[in-house]
């Protein structure tokens, strides 16, 4: 599954509606996750407080009717880079951090955890880490070679 610029920017205007819903002014921050949604048959994309309170939708198109066995795995890169790209935005939510944005399939299940927000603490994407363990050992006998 491709992430095209329309894919891209539908996501990014409903986790822009999510952004206004947690305004920095504020006095008191919630604690609580993002928690988002795909439906793979109807295309919606829904996202969700902790509390089960819907915090905005929209309709991705290219994911009407959608039969891909792996609809999850697929759509979690997507997810991934439209976070990204607002992560100055989402970075910045009036909510107690640690909080993060989590894929939940239709039982409300975790699917993935997409992006964690703290000031401490970073999450590296599994990604950016495959194929380490084999640069590490190459490196360490290179080492111990001379």
């Amino acid at each position: 599954m491709e992430a095209t610029d329309s894919i891209l920017q539908q996501i990014e205007r409903a986790l822009r509606k999510v952004a206004t819903k947690f305004p920095i002014n504020e006095e008191q921050a919630p604690l609580t996750d993002i928690l988002i949604q795909v439906k793979q048959e109807s295309g919606e994309l829904l996202v969700f407080n902790d509390d089960d309170v819907e915090l905005t939708r929209c309709v991705v198109e290219e994911w009407i009717d959608n039969k891909d066995d792996n609809f999850y795995e697929a759509v979690q890169p997507i997810l991934k880079k439209a976070i990204a790209a607002l992560s100055d935005t989402l970075d910045n939510l009036n909510i107690l951090k640690p909080y993060s944005f989590v894929l939940i399939d239709e039982d409300r299940e975790t699917v993935a955890d997409l992006y964690l927000v703290d000031d401490d603490t970073l999450i590296i994407d599994s990604d950016l880490m495959k194929g380490m363990e084999e640069d590490l050992n190459a490196f360490l006998e290179n080492l111990l070679k001379k």
